[in-house]
């Protein structure tokens, strides 16, 4: 006995897939989650004033950092933006706020939920798009995000105690090695970028320059509006280079 894959089981509309997407239950969920996310931020906000004199960090300090990180957050937005809106058709609105706007990466939503729906028979908001397939797509990257804070919830504890011994044998290096782990992720990240075109390459380095030009003007002038504006110039900057070799080539 054989069984027809699941996109051949029944003829959908796109309409069809959205009455399930957009059910009022993913809303709640939708809704929850929000609602953590926003008590975690009142938590750690809290929590920042509260370890902010031993820091020796005036209110000042934390409304500069709090704005800096806000306003770098805009331009990576951006991309997520533009992503999330394309996929309201296929993932419904719950799907994508709670997916693509809060919790995962736009490239792997995109990536893992057409590989779930190419193996059952359909393809990612295209032909044989069924409410089934939604089902095994939405539930594919869930589970592949749960899995992100699983590993955080496991290796948090372990790091904490690596910590607690670093911090009794050399306090230096806590200094050290959470800046030298930033500089290494954000290389890793833009390095990917390398093997794509000669393009990619010039933004990569247009971006570089518009942030170290920031630096310098910030401690040229003191102005520190231009620091907290300063991944924002660089984004913009690597844009510009990109528009303008494009445009050459």
């Amino acid at each position: 006995m054989t069984y027809a894959p699941i996109a051949q089981q029944a003829v959908t509309t796109p309409g069809d897939v959205l009455a399930y997407a957009n059910l009022p239950f993913l809303w709640l969920v939708a809704v929850g989650v929000f609602a953590v996310i926003i008590g975690q931020t009142v938590i750690y906000m809290r929590a920042v004033r509260k370890a902010a004199p031993a820091a020796e960090m005036s209110t000042g300090d934390i409304s500069t950092s709090v704005r800096a990180g806000a306003i770098s957050a805009i331009g990576p937005s951006l991309a997520v933006v533009v992503v999330a809106i394309a996929m309201l058709a296929t993932l419904g609105t719950p799907g994508v706020l709670v997916r693509v706007g809060l919790i995962g990466s736009a490239k792997y939503e995109v990536g893992a939920a057409s590989i779930a729906a190419g193996t059952a028979g359909g393809t990612f908001g295209g032909e044989g798009y069924t409410p089934e397939i939604f089902a095994i797509a939405f539930a594919a990257i869930s589970l592949g995000g749960a899995m992100w804070l699983i590993g955080a919830l496991v290796l948090t504890p372990l790091l904490k105690k690596g910590d607690v011994a670093l911090s009794r044998t050399n306090p230096k290096l806590l200094s050290i090695i959470p800046a030298a782990a930033m500089l290494a992720a954000f290389f890793c990240l833009g390095f990917q970028q390398f093997v794509i075109s000669s393009t990619h390459i010039f933004a990569y380095l247009g971006s570089a320059a518009g942030m170290a030009l920031c630096i310098w003007l910030t401690r040229f002038t003191g102005k520190k509006w231009i620091a907290e504006w300063s991944q924002g110039i660089a984004i913009v900057a690597g844009l510009a280079v990109a528009y303008f070799i494009t445009v050459a080539s």
